[in-house]
């Protein structure tokens, strides 16, 4: 009996990390690779990506990867799969070439092929037949897919909306999507991002009048507007309402200067070049002659606005003569980012403008009313939603069934869980493959959770060092007992508890001579035992203590 199992190794219970894999007669079609931005509680790791072990163990068996769309939560861990299972990435040309760059990068752009694929094309990836259906999203050129499979056709929204005013008039294919459903899907997989928010997503070409009211309302200040470098409809009408005000216009940021360059040379933005300067040449103009693009929406660390915020952008400096739009809503685990270079932007006299007070900024994702119309619109076997967080799953699932999808049917799953359909239906096998996090920190591996485990003591308690110079062959302690503490007590201000602490540790140290212990580890164990207990029992924590022994 034919099957085919869908394997999710991210994009199940949170967002971002976007990845499952198709399997048909042994081969594995790998849909998108995306990375995560990490939480608080991860400190100093660079990005979250899934966890490769699955593919890597079937490196193989896989056919290629299939792209829905350019964004970083579906293209971002490209990179760190092809270390070790080179494969074929099918794609737009705008997907392709964003994730050309961070290929190029990471210098495994030999371990591929990209191939490009176009609205409405077929394209047979092994056993499976991919049919590439045009969606509107917040990043041009953004694909539903249909697979073709021998129990019958999987659709795959990816991320969409129904925007019924694209600013680049590519609409979601509603006519194609409904033959499909009328030819029969056996099962549809649907972004739940917005599955609590209720109605219709505003549309993105709502975001240009608002900013040209306001270029309009301040006409004698600069303006600075950060937001997403992928979001290029959303540059490309900033853009047209500034030159439209007169003014000129400058690209800021290396993502955002790469893919504005590249979008031009595609042909997907128009911006006339004789109203592009360089950011070295704003000075030469009036506040109210200059409009700043950039990166940095989400707050990150060395982003052009961040720096601009902390006073330390060379080319741009913040004063009262800007007004500064952020012109995206913050990601999951961003949100105390960009309220800090929120705060340090009204600090240096600007005015702030941003999603949650404005509408400059409308979702890419459908919300409730276009959720439900796309369940309808291809009344589906079976249902799954994906994409978001699980409350966000659970409520796509309720509307589901509100639209008339059999509540056995609807399959709430979450990373790690495989579905296997055939012909008498499905099932799913939870937490049947290892689905945890692969965290970055400079070089992809180098993290896993006991190290972070002990980057949270170090942060909540500190560290104490305790440093004893011993005679090598009586055990006895010959210098005065030192201690180097961060992060526990400030030195200045506790002599008498470290006192007392050197006192602990000498006394321990005498005890493991007297009874004739004068090796390192036995008299490291009682140097720790002592100081720990002490610690513990003067001010009830619990720091990291590293015992220091010399022998003299």
């Amino acid at each position: 009996m034919s099957s085919v199992r869908i394997v999710f190794l991210g994009g199940l219970g949170e967002i971002g990390r976007n990845c499952f894999c198709l399997e048909v007669d042994g081969r594995i079609v790998v849909v998108d690779c995306g990375l995560m931005f990490p939480d608080a509680d991860m400190p100093g790791v660079d990005l979250v990506l899934p966890d490769f072990t699955y593919l890597r163990a079937n490196a193989d068996r896989v056919e290629g990867v299939v792209l829905t769309h350019g964004h970083e939560d579906h293209v971002g861990g490209l990179a760190y799969l092809l270390r070790d299972v080179p494969t074929p990435i099918y794609g737009s040309a705008l997907s392709l070439g964003f994730a050309r760059k961070r290929l190029e990068e990471a210098r495994v752009l030999d371990q591929t092929e990209l191939i490009p694929v176009v609205d409405g094309e077929i394209r047979r990836i092994g056993p499976v037949e991919a049919e590439f259906v045009p969606v509107t999203h917040s990043v041009p050129h953004a694909f539903a897919v249909a697979y073709r499979t021998p129990i019958g056709s999987i659709l795959h929204t990816g991320d969409f909306k129904l925007d019924l005013t694209p600013v680049d008039g590519r609409r979601t294919d509603l006519a194609r999507i409904g033959e499909i459903g009328r030819e029969g899907v056996r099962m549809l997989l649907s972004d739940s991002t917005n599955a609590e928010r209720p109605g219709f997503t505003e549309s993105e070409a709502s975001v240009g009048p608002v900013v040209r009211d306001m270029l309009r309302d301040h006409p004698t200040k600069r303006f600075i507007v950060a937001s997403f470098a992928s979001h290029l409809h959303r540059v490309e009408q900033i853009a047209r309402e500034a030159i439209g005000a007169g003014r000129r216009v400058a690209f800021v940021g290396r993502s955002m200067m790469h893919n504005v360059a590249f979008a031009r040379e595609l042909g997907l933005l128009d911006v006339p070049a004789d109203r592009v300067i360089d950011i070295e040449e704003t000075p030469r103009y009036s506040p109210g002659e200059v409009c700043v693009i950039c990166t940095g929406s989400q707050g990150e660390p060395m982003s052009a606005l961040a720096l601009m915020a902390a006073h330390e952008h060379k080319h741009v400096k913040v004063s009262d003569d800007d007004v500064v739009v952020i012109s995206a809503h913050a990601i999951p685990g961003n949100e105390s980012n960009v309220a800090r270079v929120i705060d340090s932007l009204h600090r240096a006299g600007a005015e702030v403008v941003h999603g949650s007070a404005s509408h400059v900024h409308v979702s890419g994702h459908a919300s409730r009313e276009e959720l439900k119309f796309m369940l309808d619109l291809v009344q589906p076997e079976w249902f799954v939603p994906v994409h978001g967080e699980y409350r966000h799953l659970v409520h796509h699932q309720r509307l589901a069934e509100a639209v008339g999808v059999p509540v056995e049917r609807v399959l709430v799953c979450e990373d790690g869980d495989v579905v296997t359909v055939d012909e008498r239906g499905a099932d799913v096998d939870r937490r049947a493959v290892p689905a945890g996090y692969q965290y970055v920190d400079g070089m992809v591996g180098d993290v896993d959770q006991g190290v972070l485990r002990d980057r949270r003591s170090l942060a909540e308690e500190g560290f104490v060092v305790v440093i004893v110079t011993v005679d090598a062959a009586s055990g006895e302690v010959v210098r005065s007992t030192e201690i180097v503490t961060r992060g526990w007590i400030h030195a200045g201000e506790a002599e008498e508890l470290l006192g007392d602490a050197r006192a602990a540790v000498e006394v321990s140290l005498r005890e493991a001579a007297d009874e004739g212990a004068t090796d390192f580890e036995t008299l490291r164990r009682h140097a720790r035992r002592a100081l720990g207990r002490l610690i513990n029992e003067r001010t009830k924590r619990r720091p990291a203590i590293i015992p220091v022994v010399i022998e003299v």
